[in-house]
């Protein structure tokens, strides 16, 4: 119930969050939705040029202070990359071959 609980409040907040967009109080460009997920590196860099805080970049519900899981890396490539996803591992070697360099 209470990861059900963490879940519906995160919902809410982000209900909030296009509210404000939605009353004119931000812009959709610099709202801290579009630029979700906010890395580590981002929050704590010297340089901040968002209108909203760190603080509601870093811990957007009250319940992430406790159980923040912090993201490697922002959005690629906006939402195109979210759902593009693209492997840059090595080729797989072709049946019958061992895959090691000659």
């Amino acid at each position: 119930k209470a990861e059900i609980d963490r879940f519906c409040d995160a919902m809410i907040a982000i209900r909030d969050e296009i509210r404000g967009v939605e009353r004119g109080d931000v812009s959709v460009e610099d709202s801290p939705l579009r630029h979700a997920p906010h890395t580590l590196d981002q929050v704590t860099a010297t340089d901040w040029d968002r209108s909203y805080t760190r603080e509601k970049a870093a811990f957007p519900a009250a319940w992430t202070r406790d159980h923040k899981y912090w993201p490697s890396s922002a959005r690629v490539d906006n939402a195109y990359g979210d759902r593009n996803l693209v492997c840059s591992c090595d080729a797989w070697p072709a049946p019958g071959e061992s895959g090691q360099a000659q």
